[in-house]
């Protein structure tokens, strides 16, 4: 890294000739001074050399120096070398391919767009066109002029070797024995006439438009690993069966603890695809019914949270496997108020029906007619098992089940998780623990679908362009964890989650934060009294850290004697590319 630099004037004799009058600048890498040559000075007046002299002695001269110098072209250029900095020191560019090319260079290119700004494709080709740059990257990257065509054919080339690529993210990030979180998402689809998308469940609440499904491994931290695209109306638990075969064919891995929610590894699944395969263990969680179940067996009891939170049971009809049953009384609370919530909605709802069959003029009548209205009601509320219903041709009554209702909060808080890891191998509470990491994956979703990189909406038409630009975002998101991760100190993310994890009651009880980010949280200050950003505030404050290109005015053409400087940057933004790792001039 080389941030400290001195720029002086130097007369460099030249045997029978006039010296020559150098700008050069000096700085230290790697513990070693070095200098470089900015600018020739030579055919300068005297008077005009004296004066920048002057100036970079800190003696106030400007008037001058303005006249010797013009910034011909200043583009944004801390964020761009944050981020191919980091790419490189996690050895992605190599992971992509071992040398560098056309292809490899346009995808780097787009991954980094990706972190810096998401925008369309088209979009970005066009920020790295040298008339029409909004940053410093497509010089950096020498891309030239990159049309649509290029682009294309760089993400048909990337979905071509992303097998490769996961491969060797997988040798770098998962081993023997380790857990591998996977879970699903979906995103809308915008585009036309795309064999992958299907109509099904939206989870962004996109009503209309039919849905684009992908799944993602990532390591026990969260770092993501590979990424597969299904057609929108695929069930999540009949995408896990590829994941298995990725896991143990193509990464090699023989012994290895799968994590996955309720929704994903349930029962059939478990009988069919996990047990079968000797040396893949597992970690999920009962639904519902299954709780009930167990409840109504005597199996789940008040009396076994009296001391802790957390208890190991055992039931005839999980042979060999063990249960953890959890309560949250947090988790309680907000259940039994978001309970009551919809009773009363739907109480209201159904008040308006009843009221709509008792009108003077023109009276809800027919029993079918009354029953479609108040199956709308509790089709959306969800409550109809907590209601006694009566309908007849000319009336509507309702009230609660009481009785249901007390047994559904008697359950309240209560979760069980079930794995087949064996207690040596993992306590109860790790294995908590390690369900609950399946949130590292939702973090990754929000990262990828919201403020940071927009994998939304998706236009692509051709199937092996939507994989390539799924792949693209998570290799993007691949970048920006390692980034996080290593800028945690002056981001608001907590960057001593051990003594969090230490300072927090019970794997059960909600996360607390350590001392160092309730401090920041509060003071909006890091330690060192700057100010904290987001990861998305910090790239745009890295990004006024420009490239300036400077011409001396009495060049004779319009390149000669041409040089660059970057802006000097503040303490801040030394502190971030010091944690980093990575070097400000690329």
């Amino acid at each position: 890294m080389h941030y400290d630099v001195a720029m002086y004037i130097e007369r460099v004799p030249n045997r029978n000739s006039p010296p020559a009058i150098l700008l050069r600048e000096s700085y230290r890498q790697s513990g070693k001074v070095r200098k470089r040559t900015l600018a020739n000075l030579t055919h300068w007046p005297e008077h005009r050399i004296e004066a920048l002299r002057a100036v970079l002695k800190g003696q106030t001269q400007i008037a001058d120096l303005r006249q010797a110098f013009q910034i011909v072209r200043s583009q944004p250029h801390g964020h761009v070398a944050a981020v191919l900095g980091t790419l490189a020191k996690i050895g992605l560019d190599k992971a992509l391919a071992s040398r560098r090319g056309g292809e490899r260079d346009v995808v780097v290119g787009l991954i980094a767009s990706r972190v810096i700004d998401p925008v369309s494709k088209l979009a970005t080709a066009r920020s790295w066109r040298a008339q029409t740059a909004s940053s410093s990257l497509g010089s950096v990257l020498e891309l030239g002029s990159v049309d649509e065509d290029k682009l294309y054919a760089a993400m048909d080339w990337l979905v071509e070797r992303q097998e490769r690529i996961e491969t060797k993210l997988a040798r770098k990030h998962l081993s023997q024995g380790c857990l591998v979180l996977y879970d699903v998402s979906s995103s809308y689809y915008t585009g036309r006439n795309c064999s992958l998308a299907r109509f099904g469940h939206s989870r962004d609440g996109k009503k209309g438009f039919p849905q684009i499904l992908y799944g993602l491994l990532c390591n026990g931290e969260g770092c993501p690993v590979a990424v597969e695209v299904f057609e929108g109306n695929v069930g999540d638990p009949k995408t896990l069966s590829s994941q298995i075969q990725k896991i143990r064919r193509r990464f090699g891995l023989e012994r290895v603890v799968l994590v996955g929610d309720r929704g994903m590894i349930t029962e059939a699944r478990i009988r069919e695809e996990l047990e079968p395969v000797e040396g893949l263990q597992w970690i999920t969680a009962l639904r519902a019914p299954a709780i009930r179940k167990l409840a109504e067996g005597g199996m789940v009891q008040p009396s076994l949270f009296d001391e802790r939170d957390l208890a190991e049971i055992h039931s005839p009809d999980y042979p060999g496997e063990r249960l953890i049953a959890c309560r949250n009384p947090f988790l309680a609370e907000e259940r039994t108020r978001k309970r009551e919530e919809l009773l009363q909605a739907t109480e209201k709802e159904l008040g308006r029906i009843v009221a709509a069959t008792r009108r003077k003029q023109r009276p809800v009548k027919g029993k079918e007619r009354i029953a479609l209205r108040v199956g709308k009601v509790i089709n959306h509320y969800k409550m109809e098992k907590h209601f006694k219903l009566t309908i007849t041709d000319t009336s509507l009554s309702y009230e609660r089940d009481v009785d249901k209702i007390a047994a559904e909060a008697a359950l309240d808080g209560i979760y069980i998780i079930r794995t087949s890891v064996s207690e040596p191998a993992l306590t109860a509470s790790a294995t908590v623990r390690a369900y609950k990491d399946l949130a590292l994956v939702e973090r990754a979703f929000r990262s990828l679908k919201t403020v940071d990189l927009k994998i939304r909406p998706i236009h692509h038409r051709l199937a092996g362009r939507v994989r390539a630009h799924v792949f693209l975002c998570v290799l993007a998101y691949y970048v920006e964890w390692h980034m996080r991760r290593a800028l945690a100190p002056i981001l608001f993310d907590d960057e001593d989650k051990e003594l969090a994890q230490m300072l927090r009651r019970s794997v059960v009880a909600p996360a607390v934060r350590s001392p160092k980010a309730e401090h920041k949280a509060r003071t909006k200050r890091t330690a060192e009294d700057e100010p904290v950003h987001s990861f998305r505030t910090l790239l745009k404050d890295l990004a006024t850290l420009a490239k300036n290109r400077i011409r001396p005015r009495t060049s004779k053409t319009d390149s000669a004697g041409e040089f660059e400087m970057t802006t000097t940057p503040t303490a801040l933004q030394r502190r971030a590319f010091e944690l980093l790792g990575v070097r400000l001039a690329l």
